[in-house]
């Protein structure tokens, strides 16, 4: 197949030509840099298929163009599809495959890297020690032995996320309409999600982004959590209500948060903006507080994740080109992160 890569970085070009060349040059592929959206629908032009990441749009407008240009086949290099419109690509025929299952111990480990950064304060001792400064004052954290952590949605990174809080000896409570068998056994107790919040030391969002979910954390779930409680988001932006985020961290209401995703991102990540001033008024002011870290969407960025993203997207390809389906089409029927 022809395929137009879109959004395309450094490591998606190594990986994506290395994996079609163990294919044996399987597919024709061209890269280029900017998002899909309605206004680079032109590049599809002349392309059977699409291959697209979390940030570019493939809503009705852009599927009902990509159709009208021969584009048979929209593949994500990704696990979550909420940027896809998958009833207008049911309508117009084009089919959509993803990466269910790429790493989910590269975003697990991030989730809890952002966790010990924070509770630890890992980025102000670091500068500090760089600056002769020594001092202890201002860098207790807490042990995460005998603390609740809050795991909302144990998928694949959810349960990742639970074993290894499980290993810190940290109490589970977990939150999903399809509770896993396999984190009962590590102990994690299942509970409505307003409780969850309410007792959790730590809440982290590992659920995809729904209709359901759109701003699952708002002003009132802030609300709810325990004063000082520490909020990770690793897995969709829009999950968050980040008005209601600031708001409980001005108050005081968070004790930390980690993110490495953000409710408008598409306009910040994956770009160097170091020489421009930072037009998102809300974003900006997330960095001012001495309890926050944000990547920039790098959850998934290792080795091991970046190569099965790469082989499971030619093979998708291949699959699709070859019989007209593929084994990880969308099935939006039951979805876990």
């Amino acid at each position: 197949m022809k395929v137009a890569v879109f959004g395309t970085q450094s490591y998606d070009k190594q990986y994506l030509k290395e994996a079609n060349e163990n294919a044996g040059d399987a597919h024709e592929l061209k890269f280029y840099k900017p998002n899909l959206t309605r206004d680079t629908l032109p590049l599809a032009e002349g392309y059977e298929a699409v291959c697209i990441f979390v940030n570019d749009v493939a809503d009705r407008e852009v599927i009902e163009g990509l159709a009208a240009r021969g584009v048979k086949l929209v593949a994500l290099r990704a696990a979550g599809f909420n940027n896809v419109d998958l009833d207008a690509a049911r309508e117009r025929g084009v089919g959509v495959v993803r990466v269910p299952a790429y790493s989910p111990y590269a975003v697990a480990e991030h989730t809890v890297a952002l966790l010990l950064a924070l509770n630890r304060k890992i980025y102000r001792a670091f500068n500090r020690v760089r600056d002769g400064n020594f001092l202890l004052d201002g860098l207790t954290g807490f042990d995460v032995r005998g603390k609740t952590v809050g795991i909302v949605g144990t998928g694949k990174i959810g349960l990742a996320v639970a074993r290894i809080f499980n290993g810190f000896g940290a109490r589970i409570l977990a939150h999903d309409k399809y509770p896993s068998e396999e984190a009962k056994a590590l102990g994690a107790e299942y509970v409505e999600v307003e409780r969850l919040f309410e007792e959790s030391d730590v809440v982290t969002l590992h659920c995809p982004l729904t209709p359901e979910t759109y701003h699952l954390a708002d002003a009132e779930a802030f609300e709810r959590m325990k004063d000082g409680a520490v909020f990770l988001n690793t897995s969709r932006g829009a999950l968050v209500e980040s008005s209601a985020m600031v708001d409980a961290l001005k108050s005081g209401k968070l004790g930390g948060v980690g993110l490495d995703v953000y409710e408008e991102e598409a306009d910040l990540f994956f770009k160097d903006l170091s020489d421009r001033v930072i037009q998102d008024d809300l974003f900006a002011r997330l960095l001012t507080f001495p309890n926050v870290v944000v990547t920039g969407h790098q959850g998934f960025l290792t080795v091991e994740a970046l190569r099965n993203i790469a082989e499971t997207t030619i093979g998708n390809i291949t699959d699709y080109e070859r019989t007209g389906k593929s084994g990880n089409e969308v099935q939006p029927q039951r979805e876990s992160a």
